[in-house]
């Protein structure tokens, strides 16, 4: 066998060389101040984020999880609430709802772009709703104005999950910046990624910003003092400072994706025109920054394990739904309750989409994903 080129899956390194001696001064900056928890780091981070991402309030928090667990306590989210959210999704967005004692009801998504079905939302309604959570799941965002409407109607807030989905807009209004609160990962592998675990919560609510940063502090305002229970939510400064760094590049990262995802859509229809292959989609009205390039082949599994034998890094986002994990199997879901989930558990495939990704290495991936296609059992 015969492998091309090897194409990672994501090349952090790549992304790093260019900004390397801005990112060694900015470290050097916070261990000269020794500032390493709060401070004017994660101040100045938290300005800068609201401005970019269109919001009031933005609050930096440990990771994404973590992001979740608070905005979720700072809304009362407890024991014997529901919170409708999908099964399709990264394991905390449920985990999460159960870390709080309540239940998470659990919804199919749009097969089409993977996203919360808002049919399947008003369906789940019930008089102990107490959220929604949708996922903006790999960079594009969920259908937001029905889904407003209905927890409008039922008098319920909307968590944004939109971990995968920094920059991302529906309508011209951005990410986390619609529902009650939103909530954003900074995981090295995220668009804006940090050198370690790292988190947001952004909300247009000047009160319930205040509530986020008393619960990441265990529920203090001032030292010693605790108002409520909380837990040690707080973004490092160190992380902060990477981040500040990296936001100012953000966008032309985002471009980047894009124009790899548009020359994937070329390259696929000249190679691939015929095969029975599914694309990602981008619905008029929504701007999708490609966290993920997801595509939808048949014996997933098999044309997985070809493209690895022949250098092509994969990831299989997500293989088993929250219905269908064992640790929900008290819930009472059974295999095909959620159709469209489970279909896309089995065959969707993410291919490498990073911005530094080249056009030679889309070329490889493509054709040696079009030889995995029509190769034998």
């Amino acid at each position: 066998m015969t492998v091309r080129t090897r194409v990672p899956l994501l090349d952090l390194e790549a992304q790093y060389r260019p900004i390397r001696d801005e990112v060694l001064a900015a470290v050097v900056r916070v261990c000269d101040s020794q500032r390493f928890i709060q401070g004017p780091e994660v101040e100045a981070l938290e300005r800068e984020l609201a401005d970019a991402l269109g919001v009031a309030e933005a609050v930096g928090v440990s990771s994404g999880t973590d992001a979740l667990l608070v905005a979720m306590m700072a809304l009362g989210v407890g024991a014997g609430d529901e919170v409708i959210t999908s099964t399709y999704s990264f394991f905390a967005t449920a985990g999460c709802i159960a870390r709080l004692g309540a239940v998470p009801r659990l919804v199919d998504i749009d097969p089409e772009t993977y996203n919360l079905e808002p049919a399947a939302v008003r369906a789940a309604l019930s008089p102990r709703t107490k959220a929604i959570v949708p996922v903006h799941l790999y960079g594009l965002c969920a259908d937001m104005d029905p889904l407003l409407a209905i927890a409008g109607e039922a008098s319920v807030p909307i968590i944004e999950d939109a971990c995968q989905a920094i920059g991302a807009t529906y309508k011209g209004r951005k990410a986390g910046s619609m529902g009650t609160a939103g909530c954003f990962s900074f995981f090295p592998s995220k668009n804006l990624g940090a050198f370690g675990d790292g988190g947001l919560v952004t909300t247009q609510d000047a009160a319930l910003a205040r509530e986020v940063r008393r619960l990441r502090n265990h529920g203090s305002e001032t030292k010693y003092y605790h108002q409520q229970i909380g837990g040690n939510f707080r973004l490092d400064a160190l992380q902060a400072a990477v981040l500040r760094v990296k936001l100012p590049h953000l966008s032309s990262w985002t471009a980047m994706r894009r124009e790899n995802a548009a020359r994937y859509r070329r390259l696929f229809g000249d190679a691939l025109a015929d095969a029975p292959i599914g694309l990602p989609i981008e619905p008029d009205g929504r701007f999708h920054i490609y966290n993920q390039f997801v595509v939808r082949v048949p014996r997933r599994d098999r044309v997985r394990a070809f493209l690895t034998d022949h250098g092509i890094g994969t990831e299989v986002y997500y293989p088993v739904p929250f219905h269908l994990q064992e640790c929900f199997a008290p819930l009472g879901y059974r295999r095909s309750d959620l159709p469209a989930a489970e279909a896309a558990s089995e065959s969707s495939l993410a291919i490498p989409i990073y911005g530094e990704l080249t056009a030679a290495q889309q070329d490889i991936v493509v054709q040696t994903l079009a030889d995995a296609l029509g190769a034998r059992e």
